[in-house]
C-alpha cells in the first residue's frame, strides 16, 4: 500500500513500517528517558512515562491536509483514503510492539561483556520499554482515516494500555462514532493551529473545501465527550502566534471547553526545515508570553511548562493533570 519510494524515505527517517499502512518511530524522549537524560513534556504534565510510550500511526502517509509546519514529506502524501488490505487492530498493536523492540535493540547491554558496554541505558527502563503501556496515536498522517480506529483504541484499553489520539478535527462523524461506541481514547487532542477560516487554507492547504466547518463541528463535539480532552496548538513565529489573534483563539477554546490547552512551539525538524527554516521557531520566552496572554483571555491558569520542548499547558486545576494509569 505504501509506495517503495515513500518507504525508503520513511526508513531513512528511522520509521519502522508495520503492516500495510502503519508505522512506529522511537521518540527522542523515549531514548533520553532510557539513558536517564530527561523526560518528555507528556511525562512532566500527565505522568505518562516516556520510556513506556510507543509513538505510532495507523495511517502514516494519509491525510487531507498538507500543513506547512508538518515534519513529514507532505509532498508525497498518498491521499485521504486507505485502499487495499486493512490490518486489524491486533495486527497493528502486536506489530508496533515488535517494531519498538527492534528499534530499541541497540540499547541492550550484554551482561557477559560489561567492559565492552557502549550503551548508557538504564536496563530496568529498557526492559520495561519492551512492552509499552502508552500508545501515542499521532506521529504522522491522520489516524482517524484508519477505519478501525475505535476498535484499535478498544483493544489497547483491553490490554490495560493508555492511548492519546491526536486528530486534525476534520472528521467529526468519526469522533461521534467513537463517543457512541464507547471507544474514546484516554486523552483526545484536536489540533487547532489557526484562529480563523481565512488563515486555515494558507496554513493547512487542505483537500477538504469545508475543512474549517468540519473543525468547528469537532470542537463543538469535544465539549460533550466523556474522556480527557486537549485543545492543541502548534505556534509558528510570524505566522499564527501574533497577539491580535489571541481573542479569536480564546473564542475557539471556550467553544471546545476542553480539559486542557496544550501550546507547543514549532520545531524545525524533518521536511519542515525546507519550508519554514529555523527562524520560525519561537523561543521559550516568546511562548511563555503568548501563553500568559492566552490564559488571561480564556480565564484559565498556567498549569505547567517544559522549557526544552517549549511546551505549556493551561487548565483550571493542576491536580487533574496527572493520569491514573490502569
Amino acid at each position: 500500500m505504501i509506495p517503495k519510494k515513500v518507504k525508503k524515505i520513511l526508513q531513512k527517517q528511522h520509521y519502522e513500517i508495520v503492516g500495510e499502512h502503519s508505522a512506529v518511530q522511537i521518540c527522542r524522549w523515549t531514548k533520553k528517558s532510557i539513558r536517564d537524560e530527561g523526560v518528555c513534556y507528556k511525562e512532566k504534565f500527565y505522568d505518562i512515562k516516556s520510556h513506556l510510550c510507543c509513538q505510532m500511526t495507523p495511517a502514516v502517509m494519509w491525510c487531507p491536509n498538507k500543513c506547512v509546519h508538518c515534519w513529514r514529506a507532505i509532498e508525497l502524501t498518498i491521499g485521504d483514503k486507505l485502499k487495499g488490505k486493512i490490518n486489524s487492530p491486533k495486527e497493528i498493536i502486536d506489530g508496533c510492539i515488535q517494531a519498538q523492540k527492534k528499534l530499541l535493540s541497540g540499547f541492550k547491554i550484554d551482561p557477559q561483556s560489561p567492559k565492552k558496554q557502549l550503551s548508557k541505558a538504564n536496563m530496568k527502563k529498557y526492559l520495561g520499554a519492551q512492552e509499552p503501556t502508552q500508545f501515542a496515536i499521532s506521529l504522522s498522517g491522520e489516524p482517524t482515516l484508519y477505519p478501525l480506529i475505535g476498535e484499535l483504541i478498544a483493544e489497547l484499553r483491553k490490554r490495560n494500555k493508555t492511548s492519546f489520539l491526536v486528530t486534525n478535527g476534520l472528521y467529526p462523524g468519526k469522533l461521534k462514532e467513537l463517543k457512541d461506541k464507547n471507544q474514546l481514547p484516554t486523552q483526545l487532542y484536536i489540533s487547532v493551529n489557526v484562529p480563523n477560516k481565512q488563515m486555515y487554507q494558507k496554513f493547512h492547504r487542505s483537500a477538504k473545501p469545508d475543512a474549517w466547518e468540519r473543525l468547528i463541528k469537532s470542537l463543538e463535539l469535544m465539549s460533550k465527550l466523556k474522556c480527557r480532552t486537549v485543545f492543541r496548538m502548534n505556534l509558528v513565529r510570524d505566522i499564527n502566534m501574533e497577539e491580535k489573534h489571541i481573542k479569536e483563539y480564546a473564542k475557539l477554546i471556550k467553544k471546545a471547553r476542553s480539559d486542557f490547552v496544550e501550546i507547543k512551539g514549532f520545531m524545525s525538524v524533518g521536511f519542515a526545515r525546507q519550508r519554514l527554516g529555523y527562524e520560525r521557531m519561537p523561543t521559550y520566552e516568546e511562548m511563555a508570553e503568548f501563553s500568559k496572554k492566552l490564559a488571561k483571555a480564556t480565564g484559565l491558569k498556567m498549569l505547567d511548562s517544559h522549557e526544552y520542548s517549549r511546551a505549556f499547558v493551561l487548565g483550571k486545576d493542576k491536580k487533574k493533570l496527572k493520569i491514573k494509569v490502569p
